[in-house]
């Protein structure tokens, strides 16, 4: 099965999570768990599978230009986000950060099916959280479940376009491709740092919910171990 056909997993999830969020959004204490969660598993991803695979290339110059430019970009998509207006602004900054999460993908699986595979989990917990935010939001302007529910699932079809622009990293040599593993490594890092675990702290903490995050970590580590 090719790349952007296991984005349809996390496609699906952001579907969920709007049909959820339409009808009756989850406690604070909920989210705030589901995000503490995805954190986790993104970072476990992240030091487990993308950085190995970047270390081996040994490509300094490949690894600064390609993580440069991927901070570049997030910085970017936050600004962007910070100026959003308005239904049609945080319409477009969740368009633009569903394609790179498909870019991501597409990479991860550049890096090897079981890479792939892992990074598909990590996301689709991501993109989970990411449509019951979105679909809450437009609630409060919308008024209508199906417009809701509609406008992510058009948004989740980003997730596959992007794998399909990541997918042909595979055949690039060393150095390009260590730059594009570089690129995906902090974008996935700002995922953690920036979004899930920002928004998750932005209600009371509980010692449960902070512990989904080693959870999260710990398991993926075990499914990595045992995928080996």
């Amino acid at each position: 099965m090719s790349a952007w056909a296991y984005t349809l997993i996390p496609a699906l999830a952001t579907v969920l999570g709007a049909a959820v969020a339409a009808v009756r959004q989850p406690g604070p204490a909920v989210t705030s768990a589901v995000q503490h969660l995805a954190a986790g598993v993104l970072f476990a991803a992240v030091a487990g599978e993308i950085l190995p695979d970047l270390k081996h290339q040994q490509s300094p110059i490949a690894v600064i230009v390609g993580g440069a430019l991927g901070v570049a970009l997030m910085l970017l998509v936050k600004r962007l986000g910070e100026k959003a207006k308005g239904s049609t602004g945080l319409i477009a900054t969740v368009g633009i950060d569903i394609l790179i999460d498909g870019l991501v993908l597409g990479i991860g699986f550049a890096a090897g099916a079981k890479q792939g595979l892992l990074l598909t989990g990590a996301l689709t917990l991501e993109v989970l959280f990411l449509g019951i935010a979105v679909a809450s939001k437009l609630k409060q302007t919308s008024g209508s479940a199906g417009r809701v529910v509609g406008t992510v699932a058009g948004l989740a079809l980003l997730l596959p376009v992007g794998a399909l622009l990541g997918t042909p990293v595979g055949a690039l040599p060393g150095p390009y491709l260590a730059g594009f593993f570089a690129f995906a490594l902090v974008a996935l890092l700002y995922l953690v740092t920036e979004e899930l675990l920002v928004e998750a702290h932005a209600v009371p903490e509980q010692p449960w919910t902070t512990a989904m995050f080693f959870i999260g970590f710990l398991g993926m580590l075990v499914i990595e171990e045992i995928a080996t």
